[in-house]
């Protein structure tokens, strides 16, 4: 049997399989408010076979988002919005999972196919927050955040896990990667703040893991609970594996059942070197050292390299993101090339053989 093609527990959730559609940004969003575009490249994705697909990062404030197009979740629109989103990837044999976001010293930029310039206040953007006002390259100074400001977005996360559960999502991810918010409270890069919630390794990780115990304690208790990390900055002096794994390690003890394992933004200019599963051996150290599943994203593209990284413990499951993009059906190809039965949706089954 393929491994990649093996049912998957995580709590009570099953998955079919052990391909997960990774959470992209669509920057198609109207107030934070989901609309027909997601409702088709969603549905899609579930459709195409995925063990669970995750929506895009949403964020939890209206300045928590990247874009004025992002999604959110901070609202009942938006819950409502979301709600028979996550209905249809049910029925059609998929685990609804939505992550939930705060974009911090990255927010307020116009859409990537627009430009994806800094917006600054006036001209459709607005006052970005962070641990301590160190800007990303190019963009504004964010204001550094206070203990209140700090209380207040911890809640915010909060709020958003509840209203995911209550829209019927069935795996909730943290976004605490790619330079966002919960990612430059981490990074020495970022963080230079001179209380507890800066300094050493231990005060870095203190706020992502109080949002962490806020957010598993209104989160169902038979429900997942994952985090995407950025394993390294791939910088001289920044956030490396020895403090994922680490981070990884009091997750786990906090009840956080998957990290879901990327790298690099915290700085623009990083050198990565980018090849087929470049990070995959992230995955494999932090799912040993610190006795937690892992899903392996970054450069997956052919089934039996995502079988390969499963057969050899590298990973629990493997998350794609551009190869979904370019084929929404990738499952059922991919059972087809590794000799397991394809997860035709029954609509479809006549074009089998």
């Amino acid at each position: 049997m393929s491994r990649l093609f093996s049912p998957w527990s995580l709590r009570k959730v099953v998955l079919r399989n052990r391909i997960v559609v990774s959470p992209m940004c669509q920057y198609m969003a109207t107030e934070g408010v989901a609309g027909e575009w997601h409702r088709v490249h969603l549905g899609s994705r579930a459709v195409g076979g995925a063990g669970m697909v995750i929506v895009e990062a949403s964020a939890v404030s209206p300045e928590g988002r990247i874009s004025p197009g992002d999604l959110g979740l901070w609202n009942e629109e938006q819950e409502a919005a979301l709600k028979p989103i996550a209905a249809f990837m049910r029925s059609q044999g998929a685990v609804p999972g939505i992550q939930i976001a705060h974009a911090g010293r990255k927010a307020s930029t116009a859409a990537p196919f627009l430009g994806g310039k800094f917006l600054p206040p006036g001209a459709g953007g607005w006052q970005t927050v962070a641990p301590s006002a160190v800007p990303f390259a190019g963009y504004g100074v964010p204001a550094e955040l206070d203990l209140v400001q700090m209380t207040r977005l911890r809640e915010a996360f909060t709020h958003s896990a509840v209203r995911a559960a209550s829209a019927g999502f069935e795996f909730l991810e943290i976004h605490m990667a790619h330079g966002y918010l919960l990612h430059s409270f981490l990074s020495p890069l970022s963080n230079r703040r001179t209380d507890s919630y800066g300094g050493p390794l231990s005060h870095r990780m203190r706020f992502p893991l109080e949002v962490v115990d806020s957010v598993r304690k209104v989160w169902p208790d038979d429900l997942p609970l994952g985090v995407r990390i950025s394993t390294v900055d791939w910088v001289e002096g920044g956030w490396d594996l020895p403090s994922s794994i680490a981070l990884s390690q009091e997750l786990a003890a906090r009840g956080v059942d998957l990290v879901d394992c990327s790298s690099g933004g915290i700085v623009p200019d990083a050198k990565i070197p980018l090849g087929p599963g470049y990070q995959t051996a992230f995955a494999e150290r932090i799912r040993k050292e610190s006795k937690i599943a892992t899903l392996a994203v970054g450069m997956i593209t052919d089934p039996v390299q995502a079988e390969h990284i499963l057969v050899t413990g590298q990973a629990d499951g493997v998350a794609l993101a551009r190869e979904m993009l370019r084929d929404p059906y990738w499952p059922i190809h991919a059972a087809a090339r590794l000799g397991a039965e394809p997860p035709w949706p029954a609509p479809y089954s006549r074009a089998k053989g």
